[in-house]
């Protein structure tokens, strides 16, 4: 186990740590916060309030049965789901995403990205990092990725009353924040928002510290100790003389509200659906409308009978069809519902909502036996060389196709591009400059991604 995860599994406290208040938010501690909101007041700095939702499917979508379908391709390329029209002439969806054809003047699709890591730990770290993996098969990501970059390069630029950054996991795999070290790493809400008793406790003084907050002595034993704890899993700085500044921010309503899912009404639950996904999609609009400026929603399990997992749909892991059949509806709900919210609440010159995983998938079906079902079944495989994105929102002109592939979806064929360019339009729109330095993991200084230009037709 590398030294990064050990640090990040050591004991810190844990429950007691969080629900007596010192909460780690995008990498701050509350002190930290507190000086950083007085920093930037002292130095004048504007507060932008431009923020992303990065909705990661994890597997890597195929995008033959999503945005890139191929009907007169041989059937053993297309397979057997049919392309649906839009509301956008020439922009075709698969028939299972209904409701993205309803919404689809406000997003767009890129069909011509493409890399060259065909493993996921590999494909997420090229994607997300904008830099070749020395160790492909690491978890681990060795350059920092999209969100923990954004932490860094935010970091006292925005109000430090929300957290710059969330995740649904501590990681994407094969993402991280690399040699940022953790204190980059999400705020991290892992638990079902569509579970009946979702809370954050993070965000709360356990009740027993709430009716003591008039005996501070009492408190800052409790920080001392946890102090302690933090110096030796080196997670956190010290907790300083700010300690009493941070115990106010942390008893105020403006996070645990964002955080409060269930102040949405049951129709716009509804909207999303009452799963996982939809649940997640809804929480990720609250918090940037809030003020966070990074959220990454996995969208894996979507927590609906049938066993369904991530979409690394080898025909050894499961039926390509069945699985589509099944996963699609609630995939189409929980988009089309956050894209349609974000327009309706005025959230989309703020909000960029990028929706992607690691890689495509092969153009070609294969069939193998499934490991479960014991039968020949299809299935498509790993595949960097071409893969879909769909981005809404971010004051871009929406209702697009960008690029293409070619006849049986097998590489770009028009307008290539890298997800370097993609990462360069993200931080465009959050007022990154892209060129700016971060350290390597030799300590020497490079660019935030290598190389890469922001996309012409998202500007």
């Amino acid at each position: 186990m590398d030294t990064q995860r050990q640090r990040r599994r050591r004991p810190v406290g844990r429950r007691s740590f969080l629900e007596s208040g010192s909460l780690l938010l995008g990498g701050l501690t509350l002190s930290d916060m507190v000086k950083a909101r007085a920093q930037a007041k002292s130095d004048g700095q504007p507060v932008s309030d431009t923020s992303v939702i990065l909705i990661w499917l994890q597997g890597g979508p195929s995008h033959m049965e999503t945005y890139d379908m191929k009907p007169d391709a041989p059937i053993e390329y297309r397979g057997e789901l049919l392309p649906i029209s839009t509301v956008v002439p020439g922009m075709d969806v698969c028939e299972l995403l209904p409701l993205h054809a309803k919404v689809a003047d406000k997003f767009n699709i890129i069909r011509s990205i493409s890399h060259g890591f065909a493993n996921h730990a590999g494909g997420a770290g090229r994607f997300l990092s904008g830099y070749n993996p020395l160790r492909p098969l690491d978890p681990l990501a060795q350059f920092p990725c999209l969100g923990p970059v954004v932490s860094k390069m935010l970091e006292g630029k925005r109000d430090p009353a929300m957290p710059r950054y969330v995740g649904s996991a501590a990681n994407v795999y094969g993402g991280g924040a690399a040699e940022l070290g953790p204190a980059y790493l999400p705020f991290v809400v892992g638990a079902d928002p569509n579970a009946a008793n979702f809370k954050v406790n993070n965000l709360s003084l356990a009740e027993n510290m709430r009716d003591r907050l008039d005996d501070r002595n009492t408190l800052l034993t409790a920080f001392d100790g946890i102090r302690r704890n933090i110096d030796q899993s080196g997670v956190m700085d010290s907790i300083d003389k700010y300690n009493q500044q941070a115990v106010e921010l942390l008893t105020s309503d403006r996070a645990r509200e964002a955080f409060d899912i269930t102040q949405e009404s049951d129709e716009v639950r509804d909207r999303y659906g009452r799963h996982k996904w939809g649940q997640r999609a809804l929480l990720a609009r609250r918090l940037v409308e809030a003020g966070t400026s990074f959220v990454t929603m996995q969208m894996q399990n979507p927590g609906i009978p049938g066993g369904i997992g991530n979409w690394d749909i080898h025909a050894v892991n499961g039926h390509l069809y069945d699985d589509a059949r099944a996963r699609l509806p609630v995939f189409d709900r929980a988009i089309a519902a956050l894209i349609e919210d974000i327009y309706e609440r005025g959230l989309d010159k703020k909000v960029m909502v990028i929706v992607t995983g690691e890689f495509g998938r092969t153009p070609r079906v294969n069939p193998q036996k499934g490991t479960q079902s014991k039968i020949l079944q299809p299935g498509r495989d790993h595949y960097p060389a071409a893969m879909s994105v769909l981005v809404s929102g971010g004051r871009m002109q929406t209702g697009q196709v960008i690029g293409s592939t070619t006849s049986k979806g097998e590489r770009p064929q028009d307008r290539p591009l890298d997800p370097n360019d993609l990462l360069a339009t993200v931080f465009r729109h959050l007022g990154i400059d892209h060129t700016k330095t971060t350290l390597d993991n030799s300590g020497r200084p490079v660019p935030l991604i290598p190389f890469g230009k922001p996309i012409r037709e998202l500007l």
